[in-house]
């Protein structure tokens, strides 16, 4: 029974603007107006607002270090200027120059210049362990040239503006002072972004406050962010349906009845800004019966019609997402990327279709020679394949489960297995795994998916675990990708996109399952402003690595 916790006292009092933040009247902890957001589960809280480290609290980038520049995803990837008033980008595209904005201060009122940028630059160009955006392969030069920072790149990347704004300004004064910023806990951050007042820290609960010095003070409403120890989906739960949080972004079964028929206040979007979600399998399967298998086209082809993915998504995701045909391997995001007749020729493999998936297995010699109702190889050996999810997935287990029955259905003998991560990623690291389902990163266009899911050298155990591990090579497909991105011509872009397109729908290099949404729950009990189906502003999910969030706290107002 899903626990009736006592709901959050949020203030109501709304703060007049002041002339100057500097001069802006004390709220007392009490007159204050918080935001309870969860912008992540830990097992533990610990006091970490390292930008540059994997275990940072996730309330770090954007709302303690602030963004040069937001590109806004859902509107076109508009550029939105933030810590830059502007950015340009050279004929050639060897050069970025940002313009830094004047007048910013840190939060410890030391001024904000393009020293701290291009001290920052040069300080992941020394430290490849706090490189974690992996900006510094892409630079050979960083210059400050008056209140500018002009970056050479080692290669013509038009993406360059995008991939670079994604490493987090901190200021020089401090961090020049730091030896070892891989092993700084950064406890009392310094930063230029809307929360960096750290100032209730237990066990339990945490509690950012506003920068007294924040640039863009008159258009934020918001006096803290309010961040209780939540440590899975079950533990947020409870406190979402009680109305305790007003800003998440999680999986919530059965959300209607159990989250929006509640409380009216309750409300969500499933925004349509999510990545594919595919099933991998293994091109270099040690097993040689399973090999035998996996390597036939005809086998893949007949794997992906038998997958019912619409029932997937009504009954594994509750009906969040849609079904995804592409053979390429991207989301419904990037189908105008998509070249029509080649998208259309390789739909009707990656369609649910019983008929044509047994078909498909005849076409290629698998069939049932020992009468046990499911096929072998056509050289005759049996064999069973095991789908892959990581423990405690729930909406991604169950996918795996009805993904093995649908198989089962066509006669192809297969089970569901959940792993726990470490052990899921290091099958697929280590090249031992026969089909795992995975999701991908997303970017501005589709080559981010693409790049990390297909690209050669993030094969191995030293590559990209979760997406490139089925292991499928091709030294043309590595020259389109390292060469999309070496003009900024769309037209140029497309024609090289379309051929990827090709060459991974003719060789089924994975099987598509659903377009994902990304899950964003919000609670006008407190607030008004919030992003939704009939206010499409941006990427509405408060997880870190969604710099689009910082724009939502700006609209939002406390209610009177």
């Amino acid at each position: 029974m899903l626990a009736n916790l006592k709901k959050t006292k949020l203030a109501l009092a709304v703060v007049a603007a002041a002339a100057s933040v500097l001069t802006a009247p004390v709220v007392s902890a009490a007159d204050r107006v918080e935001l309870t957001v969860v912008p992540d589960f830990y097992p533990q809280l610990t006091r970490n607002f390292n930008p540059f480290l994997q275990n940072n609290l996730k309330s770090t980038l954007d709302f303690v270090y602030e963004p040069l520049v937001i590109f806004n995803q859902l509107d076109g990837n508009k550029p939105v200027m933030r810590l830059a008033k502007d950015y340009t980008i050279s004929d050639d595209l060897k050069k970025v120059t940002f313009e830094i904005r004047d007048g910013v201060k840190w939060s410890d009122g030391k001024p904000f210049t393009a020293a701290d940028v291009a001290f920052t630059y040069d300080l992941i160009r020394k430290n490849a362990a706090i490189d974690l955006a992996g900006n510094a392969a892409l630079i050979t030069d960083v210059k400050q040239k008056g209140n500018a920072v002009e970056i050479t790149l080692k290669e013509a990347n038009s993406s360059a503006p995008f991939k670079l704004v994604q490493t987090p300004i901190v200021p020089k004064h401090i961090w020049s002072k730091i030896d070892k910023p891989e092993a700084f806990a950064n406890e009392n951050p310094v930063g230029s972004g809307p929360f960096t007042e750290v100032d209730t820290f237990t066990s339990n609960l945490y509690v950012q406050c506003q920068n007294p010095n924040y640039w863009d003070a008159s258009n934020l409403e918001i006096d803290c962010l309010r961040m209780p120890l939540i440590n899975n989906n079950d533990g947020l739960l409870s406190k979402i349906v009680a109305s305790e949080l007003d800003w998440t972004s999680s999986f919530i079964p059965d959300i209607d009845a159990v989250y929006a028929s509640v409380n009216k206040n309750h409300k969500y979007w499933p925004a349509p800004v999510g990545s594919a979600v595919n099933l991998l399998v293994n091109f270099e399967h040690p097993e040689a019966a399973k090999n035998e298998a996996l390597t036939n086209v005809d086998f893949r082809r007949a794997m992906s019609t038998a997958i019912d993915r619409q029932s997937i998504i009504d009954i594994a995701f509750y009906g969040a997402g849609t079904p995804n045909h592409s053979a390429a391997g991207i989301a419904a995001l990037y189908q105008s990327w998509s070249d029509k007749d080649v998208y259309e020729k390789a739909k009707v493999f990656n369609s649910y279709n019983v008929a044509k998936s047994k078909e498909l297995l005849k076409k290629a010699g698998f069939k049932d020679t020992n009468g046990d109702g499911f096929v072998e190889t056509p050289s005759g050996k049996s064999f069973e394949l095991a789908i892959q999810t990581p423990s405690g997935w729930t909406d991604w287990n169950n996918t795996a489960q009805l993904a093995a029955e649908n198989l089962a259905d066509v006669g192809i003998k297969a089970k569901a297995v959940t792993p726990d991560f470490s052990v899921y990623n290091e099958a697929m690291a280590g090249g031992t795994f026969d089909v795992a389902l995975t999701n991908y990163f997303t970017g501005p266009d589709p080559h981010l998916t693409w790049d990390s899911g297909f690209h050669s050298r993030f094969m191995g155990k030293e590559g990209n675990p979760r997406f490139a591990m089925h292991r499928f090579k091709s030294a043309e497909l590595d020259k389109l990708l390292d060469s999309f991105y070496a003009t900024a011509d769309m037209s140029e872009q497309m024609e090289v996109a379309h051929k990827i397109e090709k060459i991974l729908s003719d060789n089924q290099v994975v099987i598509p399952v659903l377009s994902a949404v990304q899950m964003y729950q919000f609670n006008e009990s407190r607030f008004t402003g919030w992003w939704g189906a009939d206010n499409a502003k941006g990427r509405p999910m408060i997880w870190q690595g969604t710099p689009e969030r910082l724009l939502h706290v700006l609209d939002l107002k406390p209610k009177a």
